[in-house]
């Protein structure tokens, strides 16, 4: 067996040895922190022929300042779009200089926190580039200012996370020739810009559409460089995005995988001529997360069965709206923490939020769930545990990071304790009368 698949096995029977979950403590994220780090490690590797990189994580994907720090400890950097965000890179420890700041609203506070710091930023639009000019104007600073630009390739396989087509708000769009001149001109009128940025989009973007998008901002860095007469764009940032695979425990694609593309692609991107920042989250992180939650209640409803526990919307809302395009695996533990060996029947995961949707996924073909059995949800290291939904005013779930050694010895660390009843009633505002 896969040792990735024995150690997350080790580490649900260690929650339960532990007493980690419970039927006051019903569902908890778990992270696989040797996961991240060979993720990480194969990141830099995919990109070692570029001489120049920053390779930084998706703040959004791991809002979690624990987590943030891990990844700065393995040389990452951040990219961030918010001032939560921001404030939580510095906190977890990244140098300014390995922070990217992406958001199309930033405001003015904002910007002038990243010209102070010296954080990188990429320009949304052109009203935020005449921002921009007022701020520059007789100003000396560290920070790297870039565009973003939107290649306008077209969509992948999902239209809500595809950034680079004509109804997406991201970016400044090149969509003829007089769009794409204005651009230039604009560039060039400002020497301060060094730096170009492209995201197509996230899961479901197609390697040879995310090759394109760069291909395409490296021809307009070409154009400003030769109509400025110097190197003045010497930065090539190129997102994130890559899809991660949700049937399998198996990694694809991978970032060997990409790079691949990208060599054969746009070979300009390995030239030398430009540092190269990238801006994965996801990729990082989904498989090296779960989700534990004990199992409530078991039901037939006609020809459904229905296993309903603790974890549904609050801790993954996209794939309960979204159920079609994010499709989560699943498998049964018994209530020891052991693989159950039960026979394998159909069933729905059903959440505990008050509504119909509130599904995990339904028709899974896994080891029958009783009451006090522990589901475990996959892939959801990225956006899921970290990013929680106050539906139902369900508390704040507990999060451990794990590693296990060579004998399978799980060891925790809490990233985030699980919010209490009382923590929740005081921050809907228990002070305050009308």
């Amino acid at each position: 067996m896969d040792t990735f698949v024995t150690h997350r096995d080790a580490a649900v029977r260690a929650l339960v040895d532990n007493g980690l979950i419970s039927t006051d403590q019903p569902v908890v994220g778990l992270l696989d922190t040797d996961a991240v780090k060979r993720q990480v490690e194969a990141l830099h590797n995919a990109f070692d022929a570029i001489p120049l990189t920053n390779h930084t994580v998706a703040c959004k994907a791991a809002t979690m300042v624990p987590i943030l720090r891990f990844l700065a400890d393995l040389g990452m950097g951040c990219e961030v779009a918010s001032p939560g965000e921001f404030a939580m890179a510095e906190a977890a420890g990244f140098a300014p200089e390995k922070i990217v700041v992406d958001s199309p609203a930033k405001t003015l506070p904002e910007i002038e926190h990243a010209l102070e710091v010296g954080a990188a930023m990429n320009i949304d639009n052109y009203q935020e580039m005449a921002r921009l000019d007022a701020l520059m104007e007789g100003r000396e600073t560290s920070a790297v200012i870039g565009v973003r630009v939107n290649p306008v390739v077209g969509t992948g396989s999902i239209a809500a996370m595809s950034t680079a087509t004509t109804t997406t708000k991201f970016g400044i769009p090149i969509i003829d020739d007089a769009t794409r001149t204005e651009l230039v001109d604009a560039i060039v009128a400002r020497p301060w810009i060094t730096q170009l940025h492209v995201h197509s989009g996230s899961q479901g973007v197609p390697l040879e559409l995310a090759a394109e998008g760069i291909r395409r901002i490296i021809a307009l860095a070409e154009d400003v460089n030769a109509q400025a007469g110097s190197a003045q764009i010497d930065r090539l940032d190129i997102g994130g995005g890559l899809t991660v695979n949700f049937d399998s425990d198996e990694i694809t694609p991978s970032y060997h995988d990409y790079a691949d593309v990208l060599k054969r692609e746009v070979p300009e991107l390995f030239s030398g001529k430009y540092m190269v920042l990238t801006e994965f989250g996801r990729s990082l992180l989904a498989k090296a997360g779960s989700i534990a939650t004990k199992i409530e209640y078991t039901k037939q409803v006609g020809d459904r069965r229905f296993a309903i526990g603790h974890a549904g919307a609050q801790v993954a809302t996209r794939t309960v709206f979204m159920p079609e395009h994010w499709p989560l695996r699943v498998s049964t533990y018994t209530k020891e923490g052991l693989p159950s060996e039960a026979p394998v029947m159909t069933q729905d995961l059903a959440g505990p939020c008050c509504f119909t949707g509130d599904m995990i996924g339904r028709d899974y073909e896994v080891p029958e769930y009783q009451p006090e059995d522990i589901a475990l949800v996959h892939d959801t290291g990225a956006y899921y545990f970290s990013t929680p939904f106050a539906y139902n005013a369900l508390p704040r779930t507990a999060v451990y990071a794990y590693s296990a050694d060579a004998a399978g010895e799980v060891a925790f660390t809490q990233i985030r304790k699980q919010q209490t009843i009382e923590e929740l009633v005081a921050e809907s505002g228990l002070d305050v009368r009308l």
